[in-house]
């Protein structure tokens, strides 16, 4: 039997191992560029009211604390959230909904009815239609004729504005 070298029984432990097992590292978020931080990197800084504040680098933490707000500066990630750049996912894109037609009854007439108009054939409605515009224009000449039978109750003589001159409607303040 031939000794195996050190390098050999390494190499087998290592390809022994299944290939979906995959090392987790357990990273934070900076607090102004949200970029991910790495065990080992960036500045932590505690306020005054204990808030806790992980920063990637020495410039992030000394924007953080000039006030200088994230969404101005082009390379964060707030600024890419707000300028809608990167992730550009189009099936996640709300699509417009066409209105849907929905008919309702109208005052005087059912949903049947309206139905029953619209399967006429529109030869029959124009026919229809003619003909009732023919009994509307005969009421309208038979109307006409009626009011000049009815006799004037009153002369129409033109009224006096209602304060007039002795309630001081046309004197000027002076």
């Amino acid at each position: 039997l031939k000794a195996r070298s050190r390098r050999q029984v390494c190499t087998r432990s290592v390809r022994s191992l299944p290939a979906s097992v995959t090392m987790v590292i357990k990273t934070d978020l900076c607090n102004y560029t949200e970029y991910r931080i790495f065990p080992g990197h960036g500045q932590k800084f505690i306020a005054k009211d204990a808030k806790v504040h992980f920063f990637i680098s020495a410039k992030a933490d000394a924007l953080f604390h000039q006030r200088i707000k994230p969404v101005k500066l082009r390379w964060t990630q707030a600024w890419r959230r707000m300028n809608k750049k990167g992730k550009v996912e189009e099936g996640a894109k709300k699509k417009t909904r066409k209105a849907q037609k929905f008919q309702k009854a109208i005052v005087g007439m059912s949903l049947d009815d309206l139905k029953k108009k619209k399967a006429q054939k529109p030869e029959l409605r124009q026919a229809r239609e003619a003909a009732a515009k023919e009994a509307k224009a005969r009421q309208a000449q038979k109307k006409p004729a009626t009011k000049a039978a009815v006799p004037k109750g009153k002369s129409q003589a033109p009224k006096a504005p209602k304060g007039g001159p002795a309630a001081g409607g046309n004197k000027k303040n002076m």
